[in-house]
């Protein structure tokens, strides 16, 4: 590409609260459309908002767990346009002087690592929702409106110009996520709506300090679609400035059945919502004290998270990287780790045949008591099982949770190895299969795993599928 990409986000993210943010209407998802809703939240005359303290409480903790400055002193105001699912014809929000200013998030990509800005942080009330007659707005006859999501409490994180591809825009969103769930300020469920990303995106020449004209994408619905569709508008803008034409001023439509962008209408500018304070609440005023004890409460975050799996348990990057990103996943293998020092051995135990077994069950991690993986390892190492067993024991311990040493107890499952109780099996398969020995011995090594199938069907799986291999190929050798 002949240009360089500039990109800023406008991430939407709903708070974790019970309430809306300025009555007391419930946030849950999925009700009867225009069943959580008050005078307060669609505005009806006479009605007043009042502040919901939890929604302050976990914006802050987010703010502070993005290395944001917080601020003691904070206004809100009123953005007016006009949309059928905003009630009230303005939406209460934050302008000049939002809840924090400044911050950062630590991305890393393709090895390296680096601070994507942040320009600000704010508080705002979420609109209502559209429900078109057709599969989307553009070809639907008519929508309904749903105003269930009015008032919703929403963090608004805007980021500076500071992403240079879609790619990238993708993996600050993942461990933004990631950030905002070990906070627990949010769900961030974007199938639900709570973590919603609007992009502004221009081109400008290598090396040039000035932006240019930038479009917004809106209607990315994944990570997935963030880092197509600005992809695809980036290649869009740098065919028409090739072209000899300019770019316009406008919001586009990502449309991911044909994976293009779509030009919907020019973008408003800040001047035409005008902004004026809020008369109906009192500028939100924190104390030092209040910070302090919401920074204190942070959990330890992805970030430090990640370097510490890889310091104290000596784990590669992509293993504290999986471990951190499935949160769950992680807590398991630390609770089996303070019980089982191998390391190493147990990381690739959970990231591989725990984690498939997992997945092809549906259950979660927190489901399985990592006490029993330690005995499973601790008999494997000890050589009471083979590996074969092991796994059909983890899969069983998923299925049922029973416990490996009873299943080995119950069902006869300890290794069957040494040439006492070997020998006479692996003799009796090569007496029986002559037709395999003698292909064998004409190259066919093939004809060895044919064998070693024998043996491990008549043993129930309960042999060494290495030990047997040698011990056939020795027995034939001397024949």
């Amino acid at each position: 590409m002949k240009y360089e990409v500039v990109i800023g986000l406008e991430i939407h993210l709903e708070l974790k609260t019970r309430s809306k943010l300025f009555c007391g209407c419930s946030t849950i998802f999925g009700k009867e459309p225009n069943t959580n809703c008050c005078p307060v939240c669609l505005g009806l005359p006479g009605s007043l908002p009042v502040f919901n303290r939890r929604a302050i409480e976990l914006a802050v903790t987010a703010a502070v767990a993005l290395n944001s400055s917080v601020q003691l002193k904070s206004r809100f105001d009123r953005k007016n346009y006009f949309y059928p699912d905003l009630p009230k014809a303005y939406q209460v929000s934050q302008y000049d002087q939002p809840l924090a200013r400044g911050g950062y998030l630590r991305v890393e990509l393709d090895g390296s690592s680096r601070n994507v800005k942040l320009e600000r942080i704010h508080l705002e009330e979420e609109a209502g929702k559209l429900v078109h007659s057709g599969e989307s707005i553009m070809g639907s006859d008519y929508s309904l409106v749903d105003y269930n999501r009015a008032g919703i409490p929403l963090l608004e994180i805007v980021t500076s110009p500071d992403i240079t591809s879609g790619r990238e825009a993708r993996v600050l969103l993942e461990e933004l996520r990631s950030v905002l769930l070990y906070s627990g300020a949010s769900d961030c469920r974007m199938e639900e709506g709570s973590l919603r990303c609007d992009a502004n995106i221009s081109l400008r020449p290598p090396g040039s300090e000035m932006l240019g004209t930038k479009t917004e994408v809106k209607n990315m619905n994944s990570f997935r679609a963030v880092e197509l569709a600005l992809n695809y508008e980036a290649g869009r803008q740098e065919e028409i400035l090739a072209a000899g034409g300019a770019i316009a001023q406008e919001t586009c439509h990502w449309d991911e059945e044909k994976k293009e962008t779509i030009p919907l209408r020019s973008k408003e500018g800040s001047s035409d919502y005008r902004y004026f304070p809020e008369p109906d609440l009192l500028p939100l005023v924190l104390e030092e004290a209040f910070i302090k004890e919401i920074s204190a409460a942070l959990p330890e975050l992805p970030a430090a998270r990640r370097e510490r799996f890889k310091k104290q348990y000596n784990l590669h990057s992509s293993e504290a990287i999986l471990f951190t990103v499935n949160r769950s996943l992680g807590d398991f293998f630390e609770a089996a780790a303070g019980k089982y020092s191998d390391y190493n051995n147990l990381a690739k135990w959970v990231q591989g045949d725990l984690l498939y077994y997992l997945r092809e069950s549906g259950k979660t991690a927190e489901e399985i008591d990592p006490q029993k993986i330690v005995e499973l390892l601790i008999m494997l190492d000890q050589g009471q099982i083979n590996r074969p067993v092991a796994k059909d024991l983890l899969n069983e311990m998923v299925l049922k949770g029973t416990s490996p040493q009873k299943m080995v107890r119950d069902k006869g499952l300890e290794r069957i190895s040494g040439d006492e109780k070997l020998l006479p099996i692996i003799e009796k398969v090569i007496d029986e299969n002559s037709d395999a020995v003698e292909n064998y011995r004409q190259g066919k090594d093939k004809a060895i795993a044919f064998l070693v199938g024998r043996v491990m069907a008549l043993t129930r799986g309960r042999a060494d599928p290495g030990e047997v291999n040698k011990m056939i190929k020795e027995i034939i050798s001397r024949r």
